[in-house]
């Protein structure tokens, strides 16, 4: 008498509150905040503050400590890596292949990198389009108060990442979060343009030509980035 095959248990799906490298991103950044805070929290008051209310003053960089600027610099990796880990939590969703192609660490790592890599390149040409066209003083200015909203950032994407991984957001509802931090973020950075930089009509214009060719093209930019990435891991994996 023949005894019927055994079945073979199905893999369970790829489940991103089940990942060990998300969770470990998670947990290091949380410590990283914590400890960011309970040292420096005086001095992300200041820069908040100053941030509002525009005063007309030196850079507060030239005032800083080295420690400071330490803590600052590991807020913009914080704020690299949650940016990844939504992307990721996204791209989990929405391309299956993906996921059960690519070790989630080695794709985190790569979407991390191009969000390091965009920040750097943005960050040159605020510097150039900058002291071209308004002068060094306003371009320190508006370099600090961009490094505020990066350093922001990574606080206002935490308890969104944490969400989506955590409490069963889809793919669409971390979409959806992320496009509205981004919105907030941009119109932020529209806010400070209009106080450093709008004087008068022909200051608002270069401020809309700016605008467009600074802030939403390098979105697009970056975008194709990410997808011309997971194309890549998708097929060398």
């Amino acid at each position: 008498m023949m005894t019927p095959a055994a079945v073979l248990p199905l893999p369970l799906p790829y489940a991103l509150r089940a990942d060990d490298t998300v969770a470990l991103l998670l947990l290091g950044c949380f410590l990283l905040s914590a400890y960011v805070l309970s040292r420096s929290r005086k001095f992300l008051f200041l820069l908040a503050k100053d941030f509002l209310l525009n005063r007309e003053r030196t850079s507060i960089f030239a005032t800083s400590t080295a420690t400071d600027m330490r803590y600052l610099l590991l807020l913009v990796l914080q704020a690299c890596v949650l940016a990844a880990l939504l992307a990721w939590c996204c791209l989990s969703g929405a391309r299956g292949g993906l996921v059960a192609s690519v070790p989630s660490a080695l794709a985190l790592a790569g979407l991390t990198g191009v969000c390091l890599l965009g920040l750097a390149a943005k960050w040159g040409v605020y510097s150039l389009v900058g002291w071209v066209f308004f002068g060094s003083g306003r371009t320190s200015l508006w370099l600090e108060s961009y490094s505020t909203l990066l350093y922001y950032a990574g606080f206002v994407l935490y308890p969104v990442v944490l969400c989506a991984v955590y409490f069963g957001w889809g793919w669409q509802a971390a979409a959806v979060a992320g496009a509205i931090v981004v919105i907030l973020f941009k119109m932020m950075i529209f806010y400070k343009w209009q106080q450093l930089f709008c004087n008068n009509l022909h200051g608002c214009l270069l401020l809309i030509l700016y605008f467009c060719a600074l802030e939403i093209v390098p979105c697009l930019v970056l975008y194709r980035g990410v997808m011309q990435l997971t194309h890549y891991l998708i097929i060398n994996n």
